[in-house]
Order: C-alpha cells, then structure tokens, then sequence
C-alpha cells in the first residue's frame, strides 16, 4: 500500500506540474515581445483610431488653445489688429482639421462708416450678425456666388472682414475644395499663396458658406479660433485703404485695412502704406 500510494502522489505532482507548464506556454509572449506588468498601463493604440484632433479638444490641464468671448469684445479696430497671426480652424464633417494664420483684415466700424453693411444704424435680415454679441460670424454673399467672412466686434454693426492666410494645414482639402467651387481657371493647379488669398478664397478652401452666418466662433464646433504661437520677433503691421469700397467717400481711404508686412500669402500689398511703415 505505501508503495502504491507514493507512485499515485507522484503521478498527480507530474500531472499538476504538466498543466502549469502548458498554462504558462499558452500566456508567454513570442521572444523579444514585451508586456506590461500589472502595475503598468497599457499603451497600446486605440481600438478605433480617428484623426487627428486640436488642442482644443485634447488640451492637458484644462487650459485649451481656443480663444474665447474675452477675445473678441473689443473695438473693431483693435480687433482686426489682434486677429493678426491667429489661427482659424475649420472641421470637416469627417473631422479633417483645415487651418490658417491669419495675415489680413478689414475693420468696420459700424453706423458712422459709410462702407459697412450697417452704414446709419439700418439693421436687415442680411446684416443682423453685426448687431449681435462680439464674436458672432456675420457671413455674406456677393455677386451672386462668393461668400466673406466678418466677426462682429465690440460696438453696434461694428465688425472685422477675415481677409487673408496663411495655410498651415489640410492643403490638399483646400485645394480641392478651391477647384471644385471656383469660377474659370478650370484644370489649372492652384498654388499655396492662392489658396487663401483674399475673403471669398478663404470661404472657399474652408468651406464656410451662408450656414455659418449668426454662428459664434467661440462655442461652434466647426470653426473656431486659437492663440498663433508666438514669433521671434512682433511682425510688423501694415495699415492701408480697404479694397473695394471706392463708393465710400472718404472712408474709401482710411487706413483700416491691417496686414503682416513681407507675409507672401496678403490678397494686396500696398506700397505706399509700408513705406510710411518704414519712415
């Protein structure tokens, strides 16, 4: 009896043994492979990888890049100046991220400008945005198939035309958006400083359209604005005449066109404006 119950014991230890063997075969990672210890956290890719997102959704810390109402209550001239060298960020319905820097800006400064929409205090359903809280997007159509894009200000009917950028990301998007909305010029390959050169382009290659007219570019998920990082030196800032508006009296020649001089990508240099720059 003791005989036979030794070989049983022994029997049952190599049993045992076999299937703890086979358990740590079947859990071992192939040679070289590494895995975290219970006390690591995974850092594996998402199972649903998506695109890539700004810092406006994903800042650390609670403090996102995205400027807020604050920014925006402030006199339409102040305001254009302060909109230079911001980025603009527009998201696509399949979450593509298009982005500019602005480099060029209008100011307009409500009733008393006889080139503003709102010119003697008259408000429509067309230019309701001016009248509405700074930071509201006050989007228009002209000749019948352009859109432009202002940002009300502090002030009655007060606001800022977005004029120019500089594209800093999802090119390729604005290029096809560009050649799929633009008039003429079909076939023809648009260079970068065409994209976004001018108000009714920068609608274009972002595609804003009437939509996103009374929207506010502090709360929208589609388009909002962020803090441009900042440069090795404060860009000089040109002041020079609107375009377009030779119907205005003298308004047509006050300095309320702002632009980053040198910057390749402004709709229309004006000369004689940098000069009294560099005086």
């Amino acid at each position: 009896m003791p005989a036979r119950g030794g070989a049983q014991l022994s029997r049952r230890l190599g049993q045992k043994k076999q299937r703890l063997l086979e358990a740590e075969q079947h859990q071992s990672p192939p040679d070289g492979a590494w895995t975290p210890s219970p006390r690591e956290p995974s850092l594996g890719l998402p199972a649903t990888p998506g695109p890539q997102r700004s810092i406006y959704f994903s800042s650390p810390q609670g403090h996102p890049a995205r400027l807020g109402s604050e920014f925006f209550d402030q006199p339409a001239v102040s305001l254009a100046r302060a909109f230079l060298g911001q980025v603009l960020v527009r998201q696509l319905d399949n979450g593509t991220e298009l982005r500019g820097r602005i480099v060029e800006t209008e100011a307009y400064l409500g009733p008393e400008d006889e080139a503003a929409h709102s010119r003697g205090g008259r408000q429509t359903p067309r230019n309701r945005s001016m009248f509405m809280e700074p930071g509201t997007l006050y989007v228009y159509l002209i000749y019948g198939m352009y859109f432009c894009m202002n940002v009300s200000s502090r002030g009655e009917g007060a606001c800022v035309l977005l004029r120019a950028l500089e594209p800093l990301g999802g090119l390729e998007t604005m290029r096809q958006l560009r050649s799929t909305l633009r008039k003429g010029a079909a076939g023809r390959a648009l260079r970068d400083r065409e994209l976004c050169s001018g108000p009714s382009k920068l609608c274009q290659a972002l595609a804003i359209d009437k939509s996103f007219d009374q929207r506010d570019l502090a709360k929208d998920k589609a388009v909002w604005l962020e803090r441009g990082p900042p440069g090795p030196t404060e860009p000089a800032v040109v002041a020079a005449a609107r375009v377009g508006i030779g119907h205005a009296g003298e308004w047509a020649h006050k300095p309320l066109r702002f632009y980053i001089q040198g910057s390749p990508w402004v709709s229309v240099v004006d000369r004689a404006a940098e000069r009294d720059v560099q005086a």
